[in-house]
């Protein structure tokens, strides 16, 4: 497993993962409907704009991709999206946000979401974050638990997202990073 900073040509990648993602976590928690229409096609620009938009660490974004090193082709297996906190209640100078974390469904449970979640968090408190943060949606029992076993807490926030054609609730989750080691 080979953890990078995303390049404007893993958009495609990105989008692929993104939507497979998506079409395996959540049946029965957002509309069949919805996730039926999803595309990675449909994706891609938006993922090339974020690409195209980043000034790590006080503006912007920065991805990490995690790419299959196991199967020698370094094929996009994940991705994590990170930014300064969009939350009005939060410090945009000390809390630095994880907007999105998502593994192709084919690598669940193999330890690459760890290894993609340190790495994220890592580049956080390299860019001196001193808090972490993250969104989940609050019916993805899965995601949850794997916060939960990482060391992040629900701080009881939460907000309705509204996708148009459905809303959902989602739950935020915060990590302290100010005793964090970075991981070697």
């Amino acid at each position: 497993m080979i953890i990078r900073r995303a390049e404007l040509d893993d958009a495609m990648a990105i989008a692929d993962v993104h939507v497979r993602s998506w079409k395996a976590a959540y049946p029965g928690q957002i509309p069949q409907g919805y996730l039926d229409s999803l595309h990675p096609e449909d994706r891609v620009e938006s993922w090339q704009l974020v690409l195209t938009r980043t000034d790590w660490p006080r503006e912007g974004v920065f991805l990490l991709v995690d790419t299959s090193a196991t199967a020698g082709d370094g094929k996009v297996v994940g991705f994590s999206h990170i930014c300064p906190t969009r939350d009005d209640d939060r410090d945009l100078a000390t809390t630095g946000e994880i907007t999105s974390i998502y593994l192709a469904p084919e690598v669940w449970s193999s330890g690459n979401g760890v290894r993609l979640m340190d790495a994220s968090l890592d580049e956080m408190v390299t860019a001196g974050y001193e808090t972490a943060s993250l969104w989940a949606l609050d019916t993805n029992v899965r995601a949850r638990r794997f916060y939960e076993i990482g060391g992040w807490t629900a701080d009881g926030a939460t907000k309705v997202h509204d996708w148009v054609s459905f809303t959902c609730t989602d739950v935020r989750y915060v990590f302290d990073l100010k005793t964090r080691q970075i991981q070697s």
